[in-house]
């Protein structure tokens, strides 16, 4: 069935696959957050606490995850995250309480932390220089797909087996993407057996493993600050959705498993049509106009706009259908950043993408940290499942002013007299 496919579009769907996969691995424990809570006898603020663990090595691993990508190369790479988050999937399923379950989902971070700036260097090699918005629309799309069909797929396999098998499967379906991937993929294209000359000549040159530059580190910092800020406000909201989302509609509404996920499932499928439109405005604003800050900014901060007023509508009504609309307009909103506030750090600094792409992604990392465990402490003072909402309405509208300072009509240039620290770089992912 591969034979059929061309060797760039065998390697972007695998990516696609990839995306999907770590999402739905990462999520996961949002469904079945209401019986590990029950089991281990958790409070929502130890559960929020869990969901953060996550995010401790994601951070750690945004900017180092480029440098060990390009000096091992995507396939080698992939490969041992791929070990490391399968694993680190099925021990979850085996753990006994609060500390095991900690470190579990450290393991997991850990393991998905370079993930995605190391996918970029794939996609470097492999993607055509005018399909790269593309690639990075539809691998996104894919990763909020994974949001969408996790809710049902592990309400089902914890109705039929419990919540353990249903990360033993989910585990054991990553072991099989890593096979896959190391078989198929080759960090050089003219490597692949199956690259034809057509698709070599549209390739850029690619970049050879183990290749390195210097990297302006503290110029480069203060010059995506903006961006990892902005990139912050939408992160919080993001972790809140991705966290919570199942239980709130358990928890707020009496809801069983099976009709919790359903709801949810709806929310983050109207973020999978976000993700792949506000891409598609972004370019279609630049190719009309050449103007790439419009391109930009236009979508962020529409978007931005767009999911505060959704969510203030929360607050408005009890109403479970209509919360259940709003809730899903706020993320299709939201998402509408990703495809264009992805795209900046490619505009400001091309000739250190992947660098640049891993500060903006640190903010989001940083927000998956706080933005659990404030949303279950609040749950735990007042009792309120619409409270947390708030923190939100307020970072999306701080979103929408500071993405006006990101300015990605102006490229870097580094001034800095001080010396440089050789690392690789990649282009610009998630």
């Amino acid at each position: 069935m591969l034979k059929r496919v061309s060797a760039t579009n065998g390697v972007l769907g695998l990516l696609c696959v990839m995306y999907f996969i770590t999402y739905l691995d990462r999520v996961n424990i949002a469904t079945a957050g209401a019986e590990i809570m029950r089991d281990f006898g958790l409070t929502k603020t130890d559960f929020g606490l869990i969901l953060s663990a996550f995010a401790y090595p994601y951070a750690v691993f945004q900017v180092m995850g480029g440098s060990i990508g390009d000096k091992f190369g995507a396939r080698r790479t992939l490969l041992v995250c791929g070990l490391i988050w399968a694993t680190a999937t099925i021990v979850t399923g085996m753990v006994g309480g609060l500390v095991s379950l900690f470190l579990a989902r450290v393991l997991l971070g850990f393991g998905e932390g370079a993930t995605f700036p190391t996918a970029t260097r794939a996609m470097q090699n492999w993607t055509a220089p005018g399909k790269r918005g593309f690639a990075q629309g539809i691998t996104h799309a894919f990763s909020r797909l994974g949001n969408a069909v996790a809710p049902p797929i592990v309400a089902f396999l914890i109705y039929h087996f419990g919540w353990r098998t249903s990360f033993v499967s989910l585990g054991a379906a990553s072991f099989v993407w890593v096979v896959i991937w190391y078989l198929y993929f080759r960090d050089d294209p003219a490597d692949h057996p199956a690259i034809t000359r057509q698709e070599l000549d549209m390739l850029p040159p690619p970049r050879t493993v183990g290749a390195a530059q210097s990297v302006p580190w503290g110029s480069l910092t203060r010059r995506m600050l903006p961006v990892t800020i902005t990139y912050f406000c939408y992160g919080w909201t993001l972790w809140l959705f991705l966290g919570w989302l199942p239980s709130f509609f358990k928890e707020n509404y009496g809801l069983d498993l099976k009709n919790s996920a359903l709801f949810a499932s709806g929310v983050f499928f109207a973020g999978v049509v976000g993700d792949t439109i506000g891409g598609m405005m972004s370019d279609a604003i630049l190719s009309h106009t050449g103007d790439v800050k419009r391109a930009r900014l236009s979508v962020i901060v529409v978007g931005f706009l767009g999911a505060a007023a959704s969510l203030a509508g929360v607050f408005l009504t009890r109403n479970l259908t209509l919360v259940a609309l709003l809730l899903s307009s706020g993320f299709f909103f939201a998402e509408l950043v990703i495809g264009p506030i992805w795209s900046v750090p490619m505009d400001i600094a091309p000739k250190y993408a992947g660098t640049a792409s891993g500060l903006m992604n640190t903010g989001s990392a940083v927000a998956a940290i706080v933005s659990p465990i404030v949303f279950g402490l609040i749950v735990d003072r007042t009792g309120s499942w619409t409270l947390p909402f708030i923190g939100s309405i307020g970072l999306c509208l701080l979103g929408a002013g500071l993405a006006f300072t990101m300015h990605p009509e102006r490229e870097f240039v580094d001034l800095s007299p001080g010396p440089t620290v050789p690392v690789a770089t990649l282009p610009a992912g998630e």
